[in-house]
């Protein structure tokens, strides 16, 4: 996955801190609302759906493999939605999951990809940013 960083149009919508694998499901849910106004379960399909599915393999991946702690960002630009995950482990780079079996885990990079309409990484200095856009006018 090459370096880049996102366009700069992007406004702050909301942003979480994760220290563990537990606050996830709390993520989940306020992602979700955030990006549909409403609380309500998460059905599977649509841009609020993919938006957290990627929010949560991108965060579990900063929990597991980067240095803690992990901060979320979701932000917007009227026309698409910018997912931001950072950690500090600025020497490791992202990594795609090479051929594993089915539930051997090590493949949200790859959903990322599958799923969002551009996905990309940078270091600032402190802090590793992989990100994710997806458009708003599905929601």
């Amino acid at each position: 996955m090459a370096r880049s960083t996102p366009p700069p149009t992007f406004r702050p919508v909301r942003t979480w801190v994760l220290d563990t694998t537990a606050e996830l499901r709390v993520l989940r849910a306020e992602i979700h609302e955030a990006v549909t106004g409403h609380v309500g379960e998460i059905l599977s399909g649509g841009v609020p759906e993919r938006v957290v599915l990627v929010a949560s393999e991108l965060a579990t991946n900063a929990l597991r493999y980067g240095i803690p702690p992990t901060q979320v960002s979701l932000l917007a630009d009227g026309a698409t939605y910018l997912l931001d995950v950072e950690d500090r482990a600025v020497d490791r780079q992202p990594v795609l999951a090479a051929a594993r079996q089915h539930g051997e885990g090590g493949f949200g990079l790859y959903l990322a990809r599958r799923l969002a309409l551009q996905v990309g990484w940078y270091t600032d200095g402190t802090s590793k940013h992989v990100w994710a856009t997806f458009l708003a006018d599905e929601v």
